[in-house]
């Protein structure tokens, strides 16, 4: 369990502030705040980590008192989107391709962060992004590992 609440704090952590605060050559939140301005980008975090941040609370509520047994099941659904949703914006276009808007838009956004894996169809998924992608398959088995 507290490597399930480690890597769940990660998440919000991450998704609440990834494009708010400067990480060096890991992100760029210029570019970001450029593509996505002031309240759309707040509005846009906001509904990006309010699911796992009622799932956190949640399982520090299940870890303190033993009830709220659901929490798996929501760990579950919501992480699953997750990573489907991360499939789908990075790895399915890097595979397979996408629509030049899309490469472009992440060119604006993410041209000039850190990245260690070779272009591919236009996409170039970056360190940071890679990094939560990882954490977010290992925190699936991790929950895997705890309900089965």
């Amino acid at each position: 369990m507290p490597l399930l609440l480690a890597l769940q704090i990660f998440h919000v952590l991450f998704l609440l502030l990834h494009d708010w605060i400067p990480l060096g050559g890991l992100n760029d939140t210029a570019a970001v705040r450029a593509e996505n301005p002031g309240s759309k980008l707040l509005i846009a975090t906001l509904i990006s980590t309010t699911p796992f941040a009622i799932g956190l609370y949640a399982t520090v509520d299940y870890m303190r008192t033993g009830h709220s047994h659901w929490v798996f099941t929501y760990l579950w659904f919501s992480y699953t989107l997750l990573f489907l949703g991360e499939l789908n914006a990075w790895w399915i276009p890097y595979f397979r391709g996408t629509e030049p808007a899309r490469i472009e838009r992440y060119r604006k956004m993410f041209g000039r962060t850190h990245a260690f894996l070779p272009e591919r169809h236009g996409i170039q998924p970056n360190t940071l992004h890679v990094i939560l992608h990882v954490v977010t398959l290992t925190l699936l088995i991790v929950l895997a590992i705890q309900t089965i």
